[in-house]
């Protein structure tokens, strides 16, 4: 069955559109939000625009707002990566203007021999947490001087690399444009990060933040007054009325701002919650109706436990039945149920029972017959020690039937079912009578409390998905 939206008080078309627009506003804050605390960890992607997913890997276009964000988050770049590159691009230039022999050339070359090592010994990318990032570079060197990226010392493959004798032989051109494209993307990645006087890594998220805190926060405000105007509330009251709003103000986890922003989207009728809401609803209801029940009936139990050893509850029981009997509705209920009763028992039941019922009849009569003089003698001749038998059994039939008939005829009786529901009162009543005699109802009202003890504990105080499972009929 679908669940009917109920309209809200934004059904005019000014208001919804009012609520379409804050809704939308919060949604880009929590864009903003999402895109904040994922920075750091994407911040290889938006510098790059590169992705990999597994051994492949693809470029996206992307906006540079690495140079602004960087700001917010206090990231710097890193001074010794950044002067490790700078070095290469003068021995680019170098090499363009005099050859791999020229003088600049080589002391530009021992130079990032000597930074190498300093960044294979040191790891400037630790402070970043990239440590992952040296191993990758440091592996792409092995491969690329020894073959395998596994073998030799990463230090010796640097050394190597920016040599003269190795770039003469394998092309400077050649091997330079493997720097670029293979290693300076990685080391391009690394950062500094700069720390706040609590100690906590830089973020001036707050800033940007602000706007959209105030915005919401002075709405929060108009809103909690129109409402308790109209509502004629408190002030405060008002605020709890939309307590979700306060979630959009708080500067610690922001993520929660998704519940606001779900909630203001489904107002503004930009998408609908009804069946996530009903779901939720019924299982918190129904969670709390099976805990509440199973109280009420636990504490019912004990009470009505309570009355059986005190003797209150079969007291009231017993002095309610002396009271004359209030009929509400001129129907005698009693009568028609024991009618009822009896048209079951001869339509339906005394039809299946009937051989039980006659075996029944059966064995009495026939202990009668054995206990009579001359029966034995009689039953051990041939021809006649069959007759008693064959007697019995046509003295019991011919008894159900008429039985059978008797009652059949009851039921088209009007006074015979007025004589059953005497018979029933005076039961009653004389069940009543023997009840307050002798000590007949101390030993029912031990069993009963004993009874509904062992029905507690199996029923009452197990677990909730137990409790199905031990229910005649087994299965939820």
């Amino acid at each position: 069955m679908k669940t009917k939206r109920i309209p809200s008080p934004t059904a005019s078309k000014p208001l919804l559109w009012y609520e379409r627009a804050m809704a939308l506003i919060a949604v880009g804050n929590l864009l903003l939000v999402g895109f904040d605390l994922t920075y750091v960890q994407w911040r290889n992607f938006w510098l790059q625009g590169g992705v990999k997913v597994g051994p492949v890997s693809f470029k996206v276009p992307v906006p540079p707002i690495t140079p602004l964000y960087d700001r917010i988050k206090g990231i710097e770049p890193h001074r010794d990566t950044q002067n490790y590159l700078k070095t290469v691009d003068d021995l680019n230039g170098a090499v363009q203007q005099g050859g791999v022999n020229d003088g600049a050339v080589q002391t530009l070359l021992q130079k990032l021999r000597d930074e190498s090592a300093e960044m294979v010994t040191a790891n400037p990318f630790s402070a970043a947490g990239k440590s992952g990032t040296l191993e990758r570079i440091k592996n792409r060197m092995r491969d690329r001087i020894y073959g395998n990226p596994k073998d030799g010392s990463a230090r010796q493959a640097f050394d190597k690399f920016w040599s003269q004798d190795h770039l003469s032989s394998k092309g400077v051109q050649g091997e330079l444009a493997f720097f670029n494209s293979q290693i300076r993307p990685l080391i391009e990645t690394n950062y500094y990060r700069t720390i706040d006087e609590n100690g906590e890594p830089t973020n001036y998220f707050g800033v940007v933040d602000a706007p959209f805190v105030a915005l919401f926060g002075f709405e929060l405000l108009v809103r909690s007054f129109v409402i308790s105007r109209q509502r004629r509330i408190r002030w405060w009251d008002g605020i709890l009325w939309r307590w979700y709003d306060l979630l959009l103000l708080t500067p610690l986890f922001q993520i929660v701002r998704v519940i606001p922003v779900a909630i203001r989207l489904d107002q503004a009728r930009l998408i609908r919650l009804d069946h996530i809401r009903d779901q939720a609803t019924r299982g918190f209801v129904g969670s709390i109706a099976e805990e509440l029940t199973q109280t009420v009936v636990s504490q019912g139990i004990s009470q009505m436990q309570a009355g059986l050893k005190q003797g209150d509850l079969a007291q009231k029981l017993l002095s309610r039945i002396d009271k004359p009997y209030a009929d509400l509705n001129d129907r005698d209920e009693l009568k028609e149920l024991a009618s009822r009763v009896l048209h079951i028992t001869v339509e339906q039941v005394l039809p299946q029972v009937k051989p039980e019922l006659e075996a029944l009849l059966r064995h009495p009569m026939e202990a009668v017959m054995a206990s009579t003089p001359g029966y034995g003698l009689l039953k051990a001749v041939p021809i006649l020690g069959g007759i008693p038998q064959k007697a019995n059994e046509q003295a019991i039939a011919t008894a159900t039937e008429v039985a059978y008939q008797a009652l059949g005829k009851a039921l088209e009786d009007k006074e015979a079912a007025e004589l059953v529901s005497q018979l029933v009162r005076s039961l009653g009543q004389a069940f009543v009578t023997a009840l307050q005699e002798g000590k007949s109802l101390e030993e029912i009202q031990d069993l009963m409390g004993d009874l509904l003890e062992e029905v507690k504990y199996n029923y009452v105080d197990a677990a909730p998905t137990q409790v199905l499972d031990r229910l005649p009929g087994g299965a939820r």
